[in-house]
């Protein structure tokens, strides 16, 4: 978390916990940040220079509701929002299985071949002599890496919570809040405006860390595609949660690029982002939680 975020909720924090007990921990930082975006220090007189260090571990024990469905191996998490269509549901979460099932078993090393020379036979055994039985281990229950883990609400409380939410508010819900400087304008851009803490308020920009979030919406009934929610802007004008769509057949491919191999999505310098989900977030942003 940045420093700056760090030592005001070391101030703000307590107090917010206990005027709004029971809420959770990503809803008390977000009140907290509420007033921070109020009146953010400037960016070149922002550092610790000199101050005392304050470190966020008095966050690492505080709870929140959400946690369960954000613990966990997996590398994303795939959001059901839309509950018009059933069938279409269960043949997207149906396929999304299938391809990672497929992408796991493929990085599986392959079997060594049974060999069949006394000369081999005659090592191994002697391998075995030394008390080393390392190779001959099991891996019986060894559970299949899981790249997306899947979110769907059950009860009509869930339901009401999760339905046809937007990138932003499945981010305050399922990832941890942070700040950064904002991307620097190119030469002869101006700065955002109106300002908007997704994008640039005073040098700042408001970001999200945690699993990688997969919406399933009302379009993808249709077009069996997910909304692919960016945690930060990229190139400068654009936002924290803006998306794209992805196919089912390449939500698990993509998700393990970006994870393990860095790969990046930029559309080459372009803003092709999805502008109704962005304007959509921006108009909630100061809503806070």
């Amino acid at each position: 978390m940045k420093d700056e975020l760090v030592q005001f909720l070391s101030l703000k924090y307590g107090g917010i916990k206990s005027q709004y007990p029971g809420e959770g921990r990503r809803k008390w930082v977000l009140r907290a940040l509420q007033d921070f975006w109020t009146s953010p220090p400037e960016p070149e007189s922002s550092g610790t220079h000199g101050a005392v260090v304050v470190t966020d571990n008095f966050l690492d024990e505080e709870d929140d509701p959400f946690d369960e469905l954000v613990d966990g191996p997996q590398l994303g998490l795939l959001v059901r929002t839309d509950f018009s269509d059933g069938q279409s549901w269960k043949s997207f979460c149906e396929r999304l299985k299938s391809e990672e099932q497929d992408m796991v078993q493929a990085m599986q090393p392959p079997e060594p071949a049974p060999s069949t020379s006394t000369e081999d036979a005659d090592v191994k055994m002697a391998g075995n002599d030394d008390g080393d039985d390392s190779d001959d281990e099991s891996t019986d229950g060894l559970a299949a890496p899981i790249i997306i883990k899947i979110v769907e609400p059950v009860s009509e409380q869930e339901k009401t919570i999760f339905e046809n939410i937007s990138n932003l508010r499945a981010l305050r819900l399922l990832n941890d809040v942070d700040i950064r400087l904002a991307p620097t304008p190119p030469s002869g851009t101006k700065r955002f405006s109106p300002p908007n803490r997704l994008v640039d308020q005073k040098g700042w920009q408001e970001i999200y860390t945690g699993p990688t979030l997969w919406i399933y919406d009302a379009q993808s009934n249709k077009d069996q595609c997910a909304r692919l929610v960016s945690q930060q802007g990229d190139i400068y004008g654009t936002a924290t949660g803006d998306s794209w769509r992805a196919r089912v057949t390449h939500i698990c491919e993509l998700q393990f690029n970006m994870t393990h191999l860095q790969m990046k999505i930029d559309f080459g310098g372009m803003d092709r982002y999805d502008y109704p989900e962005r304007k959509r977030n921006l108009e909630e942003a100061d809503s806070g939680v």
